[in-house]
């Protein structure tokens, strides 16, 4: 009897400018998965605010963090495997987007290195006065949350293929195989 492991739904995380889209593009590229940039998601009046340096508010996120939910849900629903981006800074925001089938993937960088990044950044929304708020907010994964963390000082092709491998990703419509005596 043949038998296939689901593939996850990998939300990859962390702090304004520490890599999300770029990894997680690069990830969908490798593996053909479907793909969806948080950001995109994000509430006009969301947009307008962060371009205006004022930092999100928790009630600010809510409805972001529904629709990114949601998202995730119909693809662990369709035993679809997907990357989303969000920067699930707290862990109550991840407490809820994570559930069975879905895994975090922390990507995290010193303030230096990451202020450096948004530094060379340009046509994003999200200011680069805004990274402070950013790294106060945040709260690192804990061993309960089903997550991986990365270092960001690799290239991004080298930190999907970390993410490829400590997860034993497939590309979309490969088969793994197992018998069952």
């Amino acid at each position: 009897m043949a038998k296939t492991a689901q593939q996850p739904v990998l939300v990859i995380m962390g702090v304004s400018g520490s890599g999300k889209s770029t990894v997680a593009g690069v990830l969908a590229g490798k593996l053909g998965w479907d793909l969806a940039e948080g950001d995109d998601l994000h509430p006009a009046a969301n947009v307008a605010k962060m371009q205006a340096g004022q930092a999100l508010s928790d009630e600010d996120r809510w409805p972001w963090l529904g629709i990114i939910s949601d998202w995730i849900r119909e693809h662990v629903e369709a035993g679809t495997p997907a990357i989303i981006t969000c920067s699930a800074l707290k862990k109550k925001y991840r407490d809820v987007l994570r559930g069975e089938g879905v895994v975090f993937v922390f990507l995290q960088g010193s303030k230096d290195k990451i202020s450096d990044r948004l530094a060379s950044r340009h046509g994003h929304f999200m200011p680069p006065s805004l990274l402070e708020s950013q790294f106060d907010a945040l709260e690192e994964p804990t061993e309960e949350e089903d997550h991986i963390s990365l270092c960001v000082s690799a290239s991004p092709a080298e930190e999907a293929d970390e993410v490829i491998e400590r997860l034993g990703l497939r590309p979309a419509g490969a088969d793994t195989e197992s018998t069952v005596s």
